[in-house]
Parts: C-alpha cells; sequence; structure tokens
C-alpha cells in the first residue's frame, strides 16, 4: 500500500512515509471491517439474522442493525478522545483497531437464527456496537496522526490520506464478496461462505497493529504537552469552551456520510432487489464507482492546500445536491451504463465532502480538545447523516420511488453547506 508522492513534501524521508502508512493502514483496517458488515447487512444477513414476512421487512431489519453502529460511535469518540487527549494519539490508536477487529472476527463465528433463534440478531447487534464503539476513536486519532505530523502547508494532503482508507477498505471488502460470490454457488455462500471476509480481518488488524506499534507521539501533541497540561475532562471543556466548533463540525460531515450510505448500502440492496440486478454485476459496478472517490479524496487534499478546506468542502456539498437530483434521472433508468454514470457521480462527490474533514474537523479545535472535538463531530455527524439512512432510503423508495430518496441526499448537501456557516472566526477555513 505505498504512500503517493504527491502526498509526500519535498525531501520526506521514511518518517513521513511510516506516520502517513500507519494512518492508510489503519483506516483501510477499519473501513474493511465497517464495509464487510454493510455488504452483508444487503446481501446475506436479512435472511439469516432477522426473520420476517417480507423481503422489504427483513432488509429494512438488516439495515437497523447497520445503524446500531453510529449510536455507538459518539461514545466511542467520547471515550477513546479522553484518552487520546490526555494520554496520546498512538495507544488510544492501538486500543481502537483491537476492539473493532476482535468484534469483526467474532462475527464470523455467531450462529444464525435457524440455529439459536432470537440470540443471533442480539449476538449480531452486540457485535455491531462494538464495532461502531472501536470505529468511534479511530477516524479522529488517524486524521491526528497525520494532521499533526504534516510539514507547513501541507495539512490538507497529509489529512486526505487516512481518508484514502474509505476505497481501499470498500474495494478489499466488496471485491472479496465479488470473488466469493464468482466462487461459490448460492447455498455455499449462504451457509460459510459470507464468514469468510470477517475472519480474513483478523490478518489486516495483525498488520494495522504491526505498523502502528512502530510509532512515536504526533509532533505537535508533545509540544503540546510543553506548555500546558491536558484537559482533566476533555469532553467537558470541549462543551463548555468550544461548542460552536463542534456543531459547525457535526453539520459539515452530515452530507459525507448519507451520500455514501446511499451510494453504498442502500443502492446495493436497492439494485441487487427492485432493479433485478445479478448481485456479482452490481458490486462490480460499485467497485468501479468507487475508483472516481479515491480520486475525488486525493484531488480534494491537493485542492484544500492551494485554497481552503472549507472552500472544497462547499464545492462537495454542491456536488451532493446536484447527485441527488440526478439520482431518479439516472439510477432510475435501470440500466447497467446509467446506474454506474450514477454511482460514479455520486462517489466523485463524496471524495469532496470526505477528503478535506480530515484536515478542517482537527482544524476547528485546540491540540488539548482536537481527539475528542474532531471524533465528536465526525461520529455525531454520522449519527445523523448515516444511521438511519439506509433505511429511510428504503422506505421512501417504497412510497415514491428514487425522486425522495434523492431529494432526501439533496438536503443533506445543504444541510452540511449550513455547517461551513457556523464555523467560527479564526478557526478552520
Amino acid at each position: 500500500m505505498p504512500i503517493p508522492a504527491a502526498v509526500l513534501p519535498a525531501g520526506g524521508g521514511p518518517s513521513s512515509r511510516r506516520i502517513l502508512l500507519a494512518s492508510l493502514v489503519g483506516t483501510s483496517v477499519e473501513f474493511y471491517d465497517f464495509y464487510i458488515y454493510a455488504t452483508a447487512a444487503a446481501l446475506v444477513f436479512p435472511t439469516l439474522f432477522f426473520p420476517a414476512e417480507s423481503e422489504s421487512a427483513r432488509l429494512m431489519l438488516s439495515y437497523a442493525s447497520l445503524g446500531l453502529a453510529f449510536l455507538a460511535r459518539p461514545l466511542g469518540a467520547a471515550l477513546f478522545g479522553h484518552f487520546g487527549d490526555r494520554m496520546g494519539r498512538k495507544s488510544t490508536l492501538v486500543a481502537s483497531l483491537m476492539l473493532m477487529g476482535g468484534s469483526t472476527l467474532a462475527i464470523a463465528f455467531l450462529p444464525t437464527y435457524g440455529q439459536v433463534g432470537l440470540l443471533a440478531p442480539f449476538l449480531l447487534c452486540l457485535l455491531r456496537f462494538a464495532q461502531g464503539l472501536g470505529l468511534g476513536g479511530e477516524w479522529g486519532g488517524a486524521a491526528l496522526l497525520a494532521v499533526e505530523n504534516a510539514p507547513k502547508g501541507w495539512a490538507g494532503r497529509f489529512g486526505s490520506v487516512p481518508q484514502l482508507g474509505a476505497p481501499v477498505g470498500f474495494l478489499a471488502a466488496n471485491g472479496l464478496f465479488l470473488l466469493l460470490g464468482l466462487g461459490l454457488d448460492e447455498a455455499a455462500f449462504r451457509s460459510w461462505g459470507w464468514r469468510l471476509p470477517f475472519l480474513a480481518s483478523a490478518l489486516l488488524v495483525g498488520l494495522g497493529l504491526w505498523v502502528r506499534l512502530k510509532l512515536t507521539e504526533t509532533a505537535e501533541f508533545r509540544a503540546a504537552l510543553e506548555h500546558e497540561a491536558p484537559a482533566s475532562v476533555p469532553l467537558a471543556e470541549l462543551f463548555r469552551s468550544h461548542l460552536r466548533g463542534t456543531f459547525a463540525g457535526t453539520f459539515g460531515a452530515v452530507a459525507c456520510f448519507a451520500l455514501y450510505y446511499i451510494a453504498t448500502a442502500f443502492a446495493l440492496g436497492h439494485g441487487t432487489t427492485r432493479l433485478g440486478f445479478p448481485r456479482e454485476t452490481f458490486l462490480s459496478m460499485q467497485l468501479f464507482a468507487i475508483l472516481f472517490m479515491a480520486a475525488g479524496i486525493a484531488l480534494a487534499g491537493w485542492w484544500a492546500d492551494r485554497s481552503t478546506t472549507g472552500r472544497v468542502l462547499a464545492f462537495g456539498c454542491g456536488g451532493v445536491v446536484i447527485a441527488g437530483l440526478l439520482m431518479q434521472p439516472l439510477m432510475g433508468g435501470g440500466t447497467v451504463a446509467a446506474v454506474t454514470a450514477w454511482l460514479a457521480i455520486a462517489l466523485f462527490a463524496m471524495g469532496f465532502v470526505y477528503g478535506p474533514l480530515g484536515a478542517w474537523l482537527p482544524g476547528l479545535f485546540p491540540p488539548r480538545v482536537r481527539y475528542t472535538g474532531a471524533s465528536m463531530a465526525f461520529n455525531v455527524g454520522g449519527v445523523i447523516g448515516g444511521a438511519v439512512t439506509p433505511m429511510a432510503a428504503e422506505a421512501f423508495a417504497q412510497a415514491g420511488g428514487l425522486t425522495p430518496v434523492g431529494l432526501y441526499l439533496a438536503v443533506a448537501g445543504l444541510f452540511s453547506l449550513g455547517g461551513l456557516w457556523l464555523v467560527p472566526r479564526g478557526a478552520a477555513k
């Protein structure tokens, strides 16, 4: 997983590469774990874990379990943010990775509803909650690891590197599901094949730990400790002194979550049921489209260092509105070309609302509460933008087709534009 030269300053040696690799590998592992659940929630969990009369009801119950992690993420942000701001970024990042990875591995061994009844969905939901708890502390630490070590004028590009973990994790997760779908018949896939991606997470977590354990503390955090003691209760100080920045960051993050989960989890479920695409065909379309997200993240990081992160985010929010308005004309067309075009447009816009967050959110807060502030804003924004989005989109699609789903997405883009307006004077631009 090499680091592109475009995100390394002139003379950037092994130290810069190690830091960026650690932030990228960690978020890739975390998002791989998160996305294999999202993929399985759309493809196999409805029939294996959630009894219901109709296919749509089973799918909505499965999406509800997907949303559980979003409820856990703010708790994880508060917990890991507390220790990250008081004890340092490195040890906290290791702990969050182990919690997320252990929960994912345990899902591979779960019995199904047909074997143990209601205990099966209970255990699945419990582990999903633990996944969210781990991810709640992961993203903020990975972003700080990159940004707090960035040379002057490179925060946008350094901050975009952990964001690339999202498309890398998605490619690994959905690519593995695609290979399994091509290599196994339906009975074998539903019986045991779906468990293999969850088992494989153990290897990826081991890689992430190996890279992160070799790190030292970030330069900016060490410098902050030399001038003042850490906050005794970072969350209390955040709400007391940085509430406007927290609201701005939270609202600014909403659009990326709404767009992503509509273009991935909802689109996969809708495409393989109502539109009638074979599973492997739709996964291939998404794997192609996710490359546009990676390109958008890289361009956004480069542009942010030449302009401002806020300006890039505003451009991305406009792209989210456009993607929402194009949803019915393109995805509703039902052809491979039209649906792939919409996925590519949506995920390219996603790159411009997600890529700059790695530098924009930390810039809203001082170092003493930065882990807590960036993590809380990002993850509460995830609750608002992503927790119920797949379920809401499914309900809208049942009631009125894709037009109300697209309008829901457009409103999310406007909501995040409002978050940019709230940014305190003198904070991130």
